[in-house]
Parts: C-alpha cells; structure tokens; sequence
C-alpha cells in the first residue's frame, strides 16, 4: 500500500484497517453525517459495509491520492476520513476522462467545531501539492455549509455551481499550486474552530 501517513499537530493521517469498522460504521450510519455525500444519500446500515468500504479504501493503491482515517494524536481516537482522489464525472459523461482531484473531509459528529476537518484538509493540500499537482476542488452539496465554511478557510476560491460531477448538483472550490507556492494560498488564522 502506498498511501503515506501524514502528521499535523494535533492529527495522524494514516491508512484505514480492518480495526476501525467499528468506527467508520459509527460515523456512517449517522444521517447528519451522510446526507450531503452523493446524488442518494445513504447511510450504512451493518458492520460489513464498513469492512467493504475499508477495503476499497486501501484498494486506493497511489503514491499521492489517497482515503485516510484521521487520528487525533492526543487521545489515539479515530475522528473522521480525509480523501485525496480524482472526481469520478457524472454518468452522462463518464465516458470523458477526468484529470480533476477533488480533497473531501467527512468528520464523526463528536468531533464537529474542533478545526479538525480545516487542520486535516491543509495537510491534504499541502501534500497534493507537494506531490506537484497542479490544481485540487473541493465539491460541496449546495447546502453544506460547514464544508463550505472549511473551504474559505483553507484559502480555497469558489468558482460556482456545476453538476459536472457525481450526478448532483455541487458548489465547487479550487486551490491551485502555483497559488500555494506564492503564498497566496494559506490557512485562515481560525484554523482550530
């Protein structure tokens, strides 16, 4: 597996195992979790969907994208996923290659107003752009407003709305590397609310 594990502050980024089902299925079977994540919102409904998705997780095998557990380091308690990967289009177009990567954060209710997702996403871009990628979106359901918020946080430009992606309607946000090299891009001084 290439997926590398990455440190902030307060957060580990690793890979998921088998050992966190329990976790992810807490965390997913949660509708308040779920219901801005895809065309058809749906939360898992067993043990043995998280132990799938777990391995399709680590199926991700690339040495830049990626679907990470976060860890806070303080307790060793898992708190939510990063992901780091292209955007699958949606089905009309799925016929056209995408070069699009898209960062996305999905945090266990627990754990919501720590700064957690803001903290984690800087260290996916950081990373994406370490790793020379030229530009990453973040696609938010219209009305997911926290993520939006996390987004503004992380430097990231709204650029609009567009259902070019998973067959939903999305309000997009781009960081662009050269941006990030420059300085331009930087993590709001709220980072930890």
């Amino acid at each position: 597996m290439h997926v590398r594990t990455i440190q902030t502050s307060r957060l580990l980024l690793r890979p998921w195992s088998p050992e966190d089902a329990d976790f992810l299925f807490d965390m997913e079977s949660r509708w308040d979790v779920k219901r801005y994540i895809g065309a058809a919102p749906a939360v898992m409904t067993n043990r043995s969907e998280a132990l799938a998705s777990i391995e399709r997780r680590r199926a991700l095998n690339h040495p830049v994208y990626g679907i990470w557990a976060i860890e806070l380091l303080s307790e060793r308690v898992l708190v939510g996923n990063l992901l780091l990967k292209p955007i699958p289009l949606s089905v009309d177009d799925s016929h056209s290659p995408t070069e699009d990567v898209e960062i996305g954060w999905h945090l266990h209710p627990d754990y919501w107003g720590h700064g957690y997702a803001s903290e984690a996403g800087y260290a996916g871009l950081s990373h994406a752009f370490g790793a020379a990628l030229p530009r990453v979106l973040a696609v938010t359901a219209p009305g997911n407003v926290a993520s939006q918020k996390v987004c503004c946080r992380l430097g990231m430009r709204h650029l609009g709305q567009t259902d070019t992606y998973y067959n939903a309607t999305h309000e997009v946000y781009e960081a662009r590397r050269a941006e990030w090299r420059r300085g331009h891009l930087h993590l709001d001084s709220d980072l930890h609310t």
